[in-house]
């Protein structure tokens, strides 16, 4: 008897072509292991309120006397509407991502090559020989790996057209992007004014230099971007759930269905331990790598400093790398961090290299469309420099509100359209774990997909 799938509870009744358990690997110990209940890893949550609660307590201890800007609103009301702009042209993003993708990967190679073209030519005229033959080794780098990435473009083409598709059909999952996102910018406020109140009163010395408690440093920085980690990741986790569901389950999507309600719920209750451990691991990284930089900077063991930065800069990549990957898992299937892990090795055991490829394309063609929208946000804003909504806080500077359309709208839009990205990497495991589900629920897709992933992994399917 076929093994049925079963997708954070969603359970599928199996067919005659199903015979894999979703797990990303061959063999799974504990086939049942996603529909146990209750929380994974809760002591890594409870760690998590913990700092939230010290920060909130360093703020009422020293924040009283960090000054507040009495006046916001003159600032809030362009941000506002740029923000509500930003959000109608990432949905016209997606259109166009949805519609065209592969030329949108092929823009995004050939977008990449004239960057770093552009900074070679720069380099060599207004900067060192140096930075001029570093520039052109970069280049030279890029132009080999568009060489080999560019015939996997129909492969990561289909793979965001999917992806794609499923957050059409599930839109709310940009409503949780943006609250999570808020939640980020009042996150850095509370810690911002935390930091201010613990250093405000510090001394410098005689270079005029502030000299830090390292080990509160360490501990502020940890906090920092432990909660920065986790904020986000749960839009990681949520996006993962319910592309998860739509694939086994494409009767539970809609805009502010059960689909997204109950992958955002599962994502802040039972999947939540399993975020809070995969993004302390990154943000003990990033925290070190922090006290480094700060260390280098005030001179103190500079040389030793500088090494220390930059291996734990590559070490941070590499698990946020693999975190993208394992809270797949932990979204889809509710497994918890440890077992995720395990099921990433396997996938990238089996088809890794293509798995990153197509990652990767999918990720520079979205960029390239950041880009794009924020120079239409950025050239709308400069329409309106002298008008009531721009003029108090511009100065009728041009280039200024020009900056002030175009950088929060690449954000905001980098936020909505990573979504994407997100889905891009689900649909991967799906197709890996669940192939016949994806066959008999949207079939059409499904032909395009099993003709491509053959055409990479001969004999797979």
């Amino acid at each position: 008897m076929s093994t049925p799938i079963v997708v954070q509870g969603t359970a599928v009744r199996p067919t005659a072509q199903n015979t894999m358990i979703p797990s990303g690997s061959a063999e799974v110990s504990q086939p049942n292991e996603s529909s146990k209940t209750g929380c994974r890893d809760p002591l890594f949550a409870v760690l998590f309120y913990v700092n939230i609660a010290a920060i909130v307590v360093v703020v009422a201890i020293f924040g009283g006397g960090v000054d507040a800007t009495p006046d916001l609103l003159p600032y809030i009301y362009p941000f506002v509407v740029i923000g509500l702009a930003s959000f109608l042209a990432s949905g016209a993003g997606l259109l166009m991502l949805m519609t065209c993708p592969e030329f949108m990967i092929k823009a995004g190679l050939i977008f990449s090559l004239v960057i770093s073209l552009a900074y070679t030519i720069y380099a060599f005229i207004f900067m060192t020989l140096m930075m001029g033959v570093l520039g052109a080794v970069f280049f030279v780098f890029t132009l080999c790996y568009v060489k080999v990435a560019w015939p996997r473009i129909p492969f990561a083409a289909i793979n965001m057209l999917t992806a794609a598709t499923a957050i059409k059909a599930n839109l709310g999952v940009a409503i949780v992007a943006i609250i999570f996102t808020l939640l980020e910018v009042v996150w850095l406020a509370i810690w911002a004014i935390a930091f201010i109140g613990i250093y405000k009163d510090t001394e410098a010395d005689e270079n005029g230099q502030v000299q830090p408690n390292y080990g509160i440093l360490f501990l502020l920085f940890l906090s920092l971007f432990f909660t920065q980690q986790v904020l986000e990741s749960c839009v990681h986790v949520t996006v993962a759930g319910t592309v998860g569901t739509w694939w086994v389950a494409p009767e539970e999507s809609g805009c502010c269905s059960r689909a997204v309600c109950n992958s955002f719920i599962r994502t802040i209750t039972t999947s939540f331990g399993s975020i809070c451990f995969g993004s302390l691991l990154v943000a003990i990284i990033q925290a070190l790598r922090s006290l480094a930089a700060t260390a280098r900077n005030n001179g103190d063991c500079a040389l030793f400093a500088c090494i220390a930065e930059c291996i734990l800069s590559c070490l941070a990549q590499l698990v946020e790398y693999f975190n993208k990957w394992a809270f797949i898992y932990v979204g889809v299937y509710g497994f918890s961090y440890i077992e995720s892990g395990k099921n990433v090795m396997q996938l990238f055991k089996s088809r890794g290299w293509e798995a990153i490829i197509a990652d990767d394309l999918v990720s520079g063609s979205i960029c390239l469309m950041c880009v794009i929208l924020g120079l239409v946000i950025g050239g709308i804003s400069v329409i309106f420099t002298n008008t009531s909504l721009f003029e108090p806080i511009a100065g009728g500077s041009k280039v200024f509100t020009f900056f002030m359309g175009f950088i929060p709208s690449v954000l905001i839009c980098s936020i909505l359209l990573s979504t994407i990205s997100s889905g891009v990497n689900t649909v991967i495991v799906m197709f890996a774990d669940a192939p016949a589900e994806f066959e008999r629920n949207h079939p059409d897709l499904s032909a395009k997909m099993r003709e491509l992933w053959e055409q990479f992994y001969p004999g797979s399917l």
